[in-house]
């Protein structure tokens, strides 16, 4: 695996519970692949993953249009890419019990919000690419690499979830 000795459903749920902010891609009927910034709200053990969505916005019009999805994290010389499929649940106790006061940027009318809806995502396969020691040491290899004409170390590994 390049470098990575293990990497697994574990594994993903941690990156993913440390990230705040992930980019959503959805391919729309005509094969267009449209991508929207979206804040995770919950991340459980299965790689299930929770995110509030405006059900009148281009983006869940994007999601209506079908259910596989690809979430993309990049930061601190991490680097994930999570394939699985997104459907949206009717479950107003759950928004409530997630809710929180930076959603209410976004929804003002609260958790009662007819617009506010809830979006699952359940990861199915993973691809993840690292460098020990984060963004500062990853900074450093390329830096190396570029010098010294070697390859900067890290590797690559892919799970099914």
């Amino acid at each position: 695996m390049n470098g990575i000795e293990e990497f697994g459903q574990s594994d993903v749920v941690r990156i993913l519970r440390g990230t705040e902010l992930v980019m959503l891609t959805t391919a729309l009927r005509d094969g267009a692949l449209v991508s929207h910034p979206m804040t995770i709200q919950e991340v459980n053990d299965d790689v299930d993953v929770l995110f509030f969505v405006g059900l009148d916005s281009g983006h869940a019009e994007a999601l209506r249009q079908g259910s596989a999805v690809n979430l993309a994290v990049a930061e601190g010389g991490t680097w994930l890419s999570v394939a699985g499929k997104a459907v949206f649940e009717d479950d107003r106790a759950r928004i409530r019990a997630l809710w929180t006061d930076a959603a209410e940027a976004y929804f003002p009318k609260g958790p009662e919000d007819e617009n506010l809806g809830l979006l699952r995502f359940s990861g199915d396969s993973a691809q993840y690419w690292g460098v020990p020691g984060g963004k500062v040491a990853a900074v450093a290899q390329i830096v190396r690499a570029r010098l010294t004409g070697d390859r900067p170390a890290g590797g690559t590994a892919t799970t099914d979830l």
